[in-house]
């Protein structure tokens, strides 16, 4: 994650591509967090969102996990977060230079694995064109693996930016850095919320820095779209974004209404199976040991614990 300058008034704002009215139980949301101040439940904390606050006080947040199945990040005093770009992916032919600045970007994302199960005609997310999110933090000092609280690779997660609704895939994790952080998504998704001035450069106006952005990840393998449930292969934003938006609109229905939190209270608790590679879990199709997850073996075609 890059630390940026902070953003000039309207620098290159253009108007968002796909931007969702934000439904009035996610504003009621938005707003109970932001009065409350801070979440009781830190699930971990000790992360940095800026430059600018050396605090270091951001927290992935469980107040509200076994109520409506979510994980949120939030900082002190009614903040949220930031939003960094991230370019970590296949950029194959669509790079315009935005990505060609940050000496961290890497040449694959996380969730590249399971992208190629998929066998849809890519390799791997491309920041250009996927909405992704990068949540949790792996080898450094302070981690937090989403894994462990029930929350799969590629599922469906919401992103409350510029007083609008968007939705993006948890497509890579946060690294090794002196300073922990959070608040990052892909190219694409940070274009969308802010404009074409974003990029992973380091200059002013390329980072939104004012801790006003709201990240929420959703529990369960429903939050999944697998292979058919979305346009991996899609040639734009737009086309990719407009894929996953049913189901994002079906997870963020969970928060705020007590009826449905309650008939998937069940679902939740068993969805803290630790099990790394959706579709790929204990009682899958499998033909070998490879074809499972984590440490399953295949046992007469299903993928079954050793």
């Amino acid at each position: 994650m890059r630390f940026l300058l902070p953003l000039l008034p309207l620098l290159l704002a253009s108007p968002a591509a796909n931007a969702l009215e934000i439904p009035d139980n996610l504003k009621s949301f938005y707003k109970k967090l932001k009065s409350k101040g801070q979440c009781d439940d830190k699930l971990a904390s000790g992360f940095y969102n800026s430059e600018f606050n050396d605090d270091g006080d951001t927290a992935y947040c469980g107040d509200y996990l076994d109520e409506y199945g979510v994980i949120y990040l939030q900082s002190k005093n009614g903040r949220f977060s930031n939003l960094d770009v991230d370019c970590d992916g296949d950029q194959g032919d669509d790079n315009d230079g935005r990505c060609s600045h940050g000496d961290d970007t890497q040449s694959r994302t996380a969730v590249k694995s399971v992208i190629e199960s998929y066998d849809v005609g890519i390799s791997d997310l491309d920041p250009y064109l996927h909405s992704y999110v990068v949540f949790g933090n792996v080898g450094g000092s302070n981690d937090f693996d989403p894994h462990e609280y029930g929350i799969y690779e590629t599922s469906v997660m919401a992103v409350i930016c510029g007083d609008q609704l968007f939705y993006g895939v948890w497509g890579d994790y946060n690294g090794d850095s002196d300073r922990p952080s959070v608040g990052e998504t892909s190219l694409s998704l940070a274009t969308a919320c802010y404009g074409k001035g974003m990029s992973s450069s380091d200059g002013s106006g390329t980072s939104h820095n004012e801790e006003d952005v709201l990240y929420i990840a959703f529990i369960g393998q429903d939050a999944v779209p697998g292979k058919d449930g979305a346009a991996w292969d899609a040639g734009s934003f737009n086309e990719f974004h407009d894929s996953i938006t049913d189901l994002g609109n079906k997870l963020v229905n969970r928060v705020g209404n007590d009826d449905i939190a309650k008939k998937m209270k069940g679902i939740f608790e068993e969805s803290t199976v630790d099990c790394s590679w959706i579709d790929h879990c204990k009682g899958a199709t499998c033909e070998s040991a490879d074809d499972c997850a984590d440490d399953l073996t295949c046992s007469n075609g299903k993928c079954a614990e050793r």
